[in-house]
């Protein structure tokens, strides 16, 4: 009976040291640097301003790009001539703004293509023949635009443009 109870306790010591100990798993502390830092928005819209002066005049342009649509102001502030001012609408083509310039000068209400060449964070606008179609000043030909010699807008505050295209 002494052997019996002797061998019961070995055989219990026994499966008691073969059991695993659990060990409870490591709490994850959350990475604080990836709470913290912020949401940029590459959906939205973009805005951009730019200024350009030839002699005495100037242009002033307010951008905002939303995914290749554009829409904005512009302003041509002219010393000798009359100055305009209006909304640009339109839409990227590459690294070219295809835009329709509505404008008011003289009191009176017109529509123009105005396209410029977006590089380097200027504005070059293009020049080239217009005809008259529809009530609107459109480019006669595309494929004959310069941009070499067009005015140059460089970027700017908007604080300023905003304030010249009001």
């Amino acid at each position: 009976m002494k052997k019996l109870i002797l061998m019961g306790a070995i055989s219990a010591v026994m499966i008691n040291c073969n059991k695993k100990t659990e060990v409870p798993a490591p709490k994850a502390n959350t990475d604080t640097i990836a709470v913290e830092e912020p949401v940029v928005d590459t959906l939205g819209p973009k805005s951009f301003c730019y200024v350009g002066v030839v002699g005495k005049d100037s242009v002033f342009a307010s951008i905002d790009d939303n995914l290749g649509t554009i829409t904005g102001k512009l302003s041509y502030k002219n010393s000798e001539k009359d100055s305009s001012n209006g909304d640009v609408t339109g839409f990227k083509s590459g690294d070219t703004l295809k835009l329709t310039y509505e404008f008011t000068s003289e009191g009176r209400k017109s529509k123009r293509d105005i396209y410029f060449l977006q590089k380097d964070n200027a504005l070059t606008e293009g020049i080239g023949d217009h005809k008259e179609e529809d009530g609107q000043s459109k480019y006669a030909s595309e494929n004959k635009i310069s941009y070499k010699d067009g005015p140059k807008l460089n970027a700017t505050d908007c604080k300023i443009v905003n304030k010249a295209v009001k």
